[in-house]
């Protein structure tokens, strides 16, 4: 299921429908807030209604993070709330989204896909983050606990950088510029598993290597399905702006882009490799081969004529003066041996050997 969503859950229904598309969780939904001014930044986690109360009377700009989105009832309360569109509702809940950008008159919603390496299964992970900017808050809904943001988190705790003296388009192209350039971390485990494959293609390619070539070609598949949109909706994103960003956090979003080009390329590169790599094996294996039957072949024709003379002597007639020579047996030995040794040689002159 992670090249397709279960859609088979929204079938039938109205447009607009809050419903989850993900697997199966028991958590309970999570919203901490991190509200900062240039001088002041206050943590905690807070209730549904807090968060709304909180946001009428703040005059900073305000994080909502949402832990978990398997609650529709809570993720459509919370669009209530915060007076969301239906249909932006629905995609928060509705895992398989592409990435893409949508605007809208109080909010921008942007959907991004959030990877990680699995260090125990070798495999790239990945979750959609959703973001609404609006006036004086960012609301990020993710599918589970754990993310990539510390160092935002960390920036805006210790005042660090330019993040405590913007706005909330700030935050976003903040979180934004953290995720992309979670990336990079990506493509150098995918990058290492290349190389590894690499190796044991050159030592010994077998049926774990095919496997293996099978696995990264899926994996290098999932990660351009992933990331490749992004090109898209940034680059709209830069040519016909918005009235929810400013125009210097535009200019650094087009750091993001650049990041985004390279990701991209980087992903292109890796998969011409691995697609090579099912070229080498087959050439590897069809060369392993051709070196057993170069073998078989050779043996096989050193024992024709050793067939021959043991075929010849092996027939019942009477009249074969050899039979009666005392040393008859040895000699056909001593023949077999020098023709033996002989094809041998002519053999390793030739370099068949």
């Amino acid at each position: 299921m992670r090249f397709f969503g279960r859609k088979a859950r929204k079938v039938g229904l109205p447009p607009g429908s809050v419903v989850y598309t993900g697997p199966e969780k028991e958590e309970k939904v999570k919203i901490s807030l991190l509200d900062y001014t240039e001088k002041q930044v206050q943590e905690r986690a807070v209730s549904l209604e807090e968060a709304v109360k909180f946001l009428k009377r703040s005059r900073s700009v305000s994080w909502f993070n949402i832990d978990g989105i398997h609650n529709p009832k809570v993720i459509a309360e919370l669009g209530k709330r915060f007076k969301l569109h239906p249909l932006v509702m629905e995609d928060i809940c509705s895992t398989d989204q592409r990435p893409k950008l949508e605007e809208y008159d109080d909010y921008l919603y942007l959907v991004i896909r959030m990877l990680w390496y699995n260090e125990k299964h070798r495999r790239v992970e990945s979750e959609q983050l959703s973001l609404i900017l609006g006036r004086g808050y960012v609301l990020s809904f993710q599918e589970r606990a754990g993310d990539v943001f510390q160092g935002v988190r960390d920036r805006i705790r210790n005042g660090k950088g330019r993040i405590r003296k913007k706005g909330p388009d700030y935050l976003a192209y903040a979180l934004f510029d953290a995720v992309v350039d979670h990336y990079f971390v990506i493509l150098e485990h995918f990058g290492d598993e290349v190389e590894r494959l690499e190796a044991a293609l050159v030592k010994n390619p077998g049926k774990k290597t095919l496997h293996k070539i099978n696995e990264l070609k899926r994996e290098a598949l999932f990660l351009r399905r992933s990331v490749w949109p992004l090109r898209e909706m940034l680059s709209s994103l830069q040519r016909a702006g918005t009235k929810h960003v400013k125009t210097g956090t535009l200019h650094f979003l087009r750091d993001v882009y650049d990041h985004t080009i390279q990701v991209i390329d980087t992903i292109e590169t890796l998969r011409d490799m691995v697609s090579g790599m099912l070229d080498i094996y087959l050439s590897s294996v069809s060369n392993k081969m051709n070196e057993v039957m170069k073998v078989l072949t050779i043996i096989a024709t050193i024992f024709i004529p050793l067939t021959f003379i043991t075929g010849l002597y092996g027939m019942n007639f009477r009249n074969m003066p050899e039979l009666l020579w005392p040393a008859g047996y040895f000699i056909i030995l001593g023949v077999m041996l020098v023709i033996f040794i002989g094809q041998l040689w002519y053999f390793w002159r030739k370099g068949w050997l």
